[in-house]
């Protein structure tokens, strides 16, 4: 990773020196690695004698709330009043897993208002201009493994306890697809293991996070496989769809999904894949890849997203089949046809 500029860490350990009131927030929709770092971050400045609150723009997935901390998360769809107040009184903000403030939503604006110091830390490329600090870098494989380094820089890391560890691990787990992608830098695996001699579990992690869905996820996954799955092969591309109401037919709850856009990758020759999702007014789309193929490039280019290079994502105003005609229509600018 980038070293942290020694200046910067010296601003940032006084700023967490002299603040009492700080207000951690990760993005809307928040997966693991999100949840994971902001956490990390809320057990080390309470370990400092701070009085730290994580605020998250709306509800996570019930296989994340099992991490240390989480039954604390304040959820601000659920709690608009006094979410408010905390961001009216935070003294210090100190954001996680996102690249701009449109990715907090209903948040973006409470926020603005107060003029307290920001701290961003992320991992995602072209972050806005909108914290004090900004610590970036997209060669990590998750946010969790710059909150370490992080910690790390603040000559703290004999205060990393289980607490923060399992977090961290959490979200470096669910961010490479139990270390299967985003995760070739031995550096990864060095921060892993020495997450792993605060004596955490991490089969026990595993099980929670990969083993904890309902019943209903998976018939909704056979379905999608089954049914939905599409594959190009003349693009070396394949793509899953799914509307409103098969998320309602299935019972769906955020976080069932996780996982999808993996799936096509699996064929033999598949190289792109692309997950799309109904909303009540946008289509949501997921992208990976594998190797030199750039999905971020189409994300920003024709979807109003970004993301990194092999992991990506974006969202249209169209309905889901125009959504998927336009994907389609844009392929042969990025991916040659088999002859």
């Amino acid at each position: 990773m980038k070293k942290i500029a020694q200046n910067i860490i010296n601003d940032i350990n006084s700023l967490i020196i002299n603040k009492k009131n700080i207000v951690i927030i990760p993005h809307q929709n928040p997966d693991g690695d999100a949840i994971g770092s902001v956490l990390g971050l809320f057990h080390f400045f309470t370990a400092k004698g701070k009085s730290a609150t994580v605020i998250s723009p709306n509800n996570f997935p019930d296989f994340l709330k099992w991490m240390p901390g989480a039954n604390d998360i304040l959820i601000f769809t659920k709690n608009q009043k006094h979410a408010k107040k905390l961001i009216q009184n935070a003294e210090l903000f100190v954001f996680g897993d996102f690249n701009s403030l449109s990715r907090i939503k209903n948040l973006e604006k409470s926020i603005l208002q107060n003029d307290a110091p920001k701290i961003l830390i992320d991992h995602h490329p072209y972050p806005d201009d909108f914290a004090n600090f900004t610590i970036s870098d997209t060669s990590v494989s998750s946010t969790a493994e710059l909150v370490f380094e992080f910690i790390l820089s603040l000559n703290s890391i004999n205060e990393i306890d289980k607490n923060i560890a399992e977090c961290l691990y959490a979200g470096i787990l669910t961010d490479t697809g139990n270390f299967s992608y985003n995760s070739s830098n031995p550096r990864t695996f060095e921060i892993a293991a020495e997450l792993l001699k605060k004596k955490i579990n991490k089969d026990h992690i595993f099980k929670n996070i990969y083993d904890n869905y309902a019943l209903s996820r998976w018939k909704l996954l056979g379905y999608c496989l089954y049914e939905k799955m599409n594959i190009l092969h003349e693009f070396k591309v394949g793509y899953i769809s799914i509307s409103k109401q098969e998320l309602e037919d299935f019972d769906f709850v955020p976080g069932d999904t996780e996982g999808f856009v993996n799936y096509p990758l699996s064929v033999k020759g598949i190289v792109v894949s692309a997950l799309f999702i109904e909303k009540n007014d946008i289509i949501k789309i997921s992208f990976r890849s594998k190797g030199e193929y750039a999905v971020n490039e189409l994300a920003k280019q024709y979807f109003n997203g970004g993301g990194h290079k092999n992991a990506a994502g974006g969202e249209i105003e169209l309905s889901l089949n125009e959504a998927i005609e336009k994907f389609i229509s844009v392929l042969p600018n990025f991916f040659e046809i088999d002859e």
